[in-house]
């Protein structure tokens, strides 16, 4: 069988996310040519808990208070180690998507760099087939921006607990971004952009669920294409959708979540019943292109 089976298998199209679903030692600080940055790449976007939220807007709130946000470290299974069979496909996987560069899926995984909820929304806007006027779309900003405060208390701990080092750390791969010292001493797993990129997905697909297919398409490559860019381990990015759906299910608990849903539904729904701004046709069909294109 191929080594790399299993880790494929991983990383299927996994169940709806609105269903319920010994500490390592310090990482080592990055070796001098893990910290050079690359001239004419993109800058490495930062840790979900380091971005600020829209500028010149009052601060956000979660949703989940610490008595109802689900424990990560405890539901999810820790990263693979200690020269497993799963720690040797996500090697593999991490030396074969290095073949990549310079293909139209190298190039999506780069534009898909940003995260945030103004990032991921403009990501989504060829499965809209609209662009959303954040300006005029306050509920929906204000939906995405609270839930991305309960997805960083959820991945935080994980990232705390395990330390996992990134792929590209000792060594000199290629990678889609600039090699930064603060993005080398950010901890891999569970990957925060696959959390977010399912996240938004699940939500999207609840406000428009007659595309729920293409916005969970979308998600599963948003997440997919941080093993493109090699900043992330395959496991990585099934442990942030297992997460995702973990922070999904918890939230349909919560009163505000659900009327904050609800209003967003209303005014996504005005939004899309108007004439708006077209994506990008050229930006669509290469985004469509790319995901014709497996990673391996």
């Amino acid at each position: 069988m191929s080594p790399l089976l299993p880790a494929l298998a991983s990383l299927a199209f996994t169940s709806c996310a609105f269903m319920a679903a010994p500490v390592l030692a310090q990482a080592p600080t990055p070796n001098p040519a893990d910290t050079k940055a690359t001239s004419g790449k993109p800058r490495s976007a930062p840790a979900v808990a380091a971005t600020p939220l829209t500028p010149g807007m009052p601060a956000r709130a979660p949703y989940l208070s610490d008595a109802t946000a689900p424990d990560t470290v405890a539901i999810l299974p820790p990263p693979p180690r200690g020269q497993s069979a799963a720690e040797t496909a996500d090697k593999t996987i991490f030396s074969a998507t290095r073949a990549l560069k310079g293909s139209a899926r190298w190039e999506l995984a780069t534009a898909d760099v940003a995260d945030g909820p103004s990032a991921i929304l403009d990501d989504f806007a060829c499965v809209l087939g609209r662009k959303i006027d954040q300006s005029r779309s306050p509920a929906l900003m204000t939906l995405l921006e609270r839930t991305r405060l309960d997805i960083s208390r959820a991945t935080r701990p994980l990232k705390e607990h395990y330390r996992r080092l990134r792929p590209f750390v000792g060594n000199d791969a290629e990678i889609c971004v600039a090699r930064t010292r603060e993005l080398g001493d950010a901890f891999s797993f569970p990957s925060s952009h696959a959390t977010q990129g399912w996240a938004y997905a699940s939500i999207l697909a609840a406000l428009v669920p007659e595309k729920a297919t293409q916005f969970f398409l979308r998600g599963k490559a948003y997440g997919e294409n941080r093993i493109v860019c090699g900043v992330h381990w395959a496991s990585d990015v099934e442990a942030g959708r297992t997460t995702a759906s973990v922070v999904i299910s918890a939230l349909q608990g919560d009163a505000g979540f659900r009327a904050d849903l609800e209003k967003a539904r209303v005014e996504i729904g005005k939004n899309l019943s108007q004439e708006g701004l077209p994506p990008d046709a050229a930006i669509c069909a290469r985004e469509t292109s790319a995901l014709r294109e497996p990673i391996l």
